[in-house]
């Protein structure tokens, strides 16, 4: 039971019965004449389970942008009812409170705007009825379960990146005639070597034919493997900046920033013809798909990915370079978005990186933090104090660090691209295209 604002201001008008009577009965009297109205008023009240409830589903969204909750009430008797549609907080409800006079057999529909501020599957918490009796001072409420969800897919915010790239691929497969030379392509034709080009495309028994050196020229290949490895343990939960210059507190996870980059790099690779693999995990594998032969690869990679979230663990890098094997022996570019911190990557990603390059080319995409730059320099704080000076010194020997971690994947021949969020998606597409025009895939 509910009781309107009518209830206090009713015995508020008590104290002028008691004014003009001053006694205790008057008192009494008037709380009982209260109680009698409102009484009565809940007992005419219509019963909230006369009210059907049917929700309509608000589908699938990108985070960020807005959705609408809908809620279709139908009532066997005219009734004047207060409903509100809970969601949990992260679906982001607003206006969800809604006053209605339903008539009698005629259905009446309700939205409520939704702004997913999380990614995956957000829920309806309920459904609260509130049917007035005809003195509006008291109601019959109830609350029902009325399964309701949203599905919130990440934003992909990278996907402005895609044009450029897509014009420069273009160009590389042959559009604007142009050819690589390199390993691992298809052949095209012969030529006279000239300086700068690579001494293993010579071809010896066409240059003993001829009076000149003769090389050959390659195009790129299509339908080569590109598996995008996202891990999703503890380094993955840590919040950076966007841009330079930005709070942390109001960046974004290091595994969003991640997805961002993998979306981009799958919906350039599979534009160019290549077969894309998924995997996401830690300690086990929390997702693994194949995606080529999809039309929006993008999409499917963002359904995969919504539930994804970071997990307070150590990778087990043994485990996900299993399940790199498992999806082919097939030469492939293997993308490890991970984080390049030199600890975690000492002891669980370096034991296993040999077997991977001799099988497969090996990219680590990671997301830096712009926060250890701002804090190695030092200069530009007006008044270094004690506390600037040492936090100056600690990101100095981080970056050194990791500086060390680069060389040390480099002699493996693991290439290592990091970049700031913002800047980690369009980077890793450079860097792809830059291997496909060098014939390195």
């Amino acid at each position: 039971m509910a009781i309107s604002g009518r209830v206090p201001l009713l015995l508020l008008l008590g104290l002028a019965a008691v004014v003009l009577r001053p006694e205790g009965s008057t008192v009494l009297l008037w709380l009982l004449g209260v109680l009698v109205m409102v009484g009565i008023d809940v007992l005419l009240a219509p019963v909230p389970s006369s009210v059907g409830i049917e929700r309509r589903q608000p589908g699938t969204v990108r985070l960020g942008d807005p959705a609408t909750g809908g809620l279709v009430l139908t009532a066997a008797r005219g009734a004047r009812v207060q409903v509100r549609d809970a969601w949990q907080p992260s679906a982001g409800a607003s206006a969800n409170r809604h006053r209605l006079r339903l008539r009698a057999g005629e259905p009446q529909r309700l939205t409520t705007p939704l702004l997913p501020r999380r990614r995956g599957d957000l829920r309806a918490a309920g459904v609260t009825v509130r049917a007035w009796g005809p003195l509006g001072l008291a109601a019959r409420q109830r609350t029902y379960d009325v399964p309701g969800t949203v599905r919130a897919l990440p934003p992909f915010e990278s996907r402005k990146h895609l044009p450029s790239r897509l014009a420069r691929l273009r160009d590389l497969d042959g559009r604007a005639a142009i050819r690589v030379r390199g390993q691992g392509t298809e052949f095209d034709s012969l030529r006279e070597y000239v300086r700068g080009d690579d001494v293993r495309s010579i071809d010896w028994r066409a240059s003993a034919r001829t009076p000149h050196v003769v090389v050959r020229t390659w195009q790129p290949e299509r339908d080569r493997r590109v598996v995008l490895v996202l891990d999703t343990s503890r380094t993955s939960a840590g919040r950076v900046a966007r841009f330079p210059g930005d709070d942390a507190e109001d960046g974004m996870p290091r595994l969003d920033a991640a997805m961002d980059a993998a979306l981009l790099l799958g919906s350039l690779a599979a534009r160019a013809g290549d077969r894309i693999d998924f995997l996401a995990g830690d300690r086990r594998v929390r997702a693994r798909q194949r995606v080529h032969g999809v039309r929006d690869v993008a999409a499917r990679l963002q359904e995969q990915m919504a539930d994804l979230e970071p997990a307070l663990v150590e990778a087990d890098w043994d485990t996900l370079a299993g399940a790199v094997q498992g999806f082919g022996r097939q030469r492939a570019l293997v993308v490890l978005l991970t984080a390049l911190e030199p600890s975690a990557i000492a002891d669980g990603l370096l034991p296993v990186l040999p077997t991977l390059v001799r099988h497969h080319r090996v990219v680590v995409a990671s997301v830096r933090d712009p926060e250890l730059g701002r804090l190695a320099d030092v200069s530009a704080t007006e008044r270094p104090t004690a506390d600037t000076v040492y936090a100056a010194a600690a990101a100095e020997h981080e970056l050194a660090r990791r500086t060390r971690m680069r060389e040390v994947l480099a002699r493996l021949g693991v290439d290592v691209v990091d970049a700031d969020a913002a800047q980690l998606p369009p980077a890793l597409a450079d860097h792809y295209l830059h291997l496909k025009a060098q014939g390195l895939l």
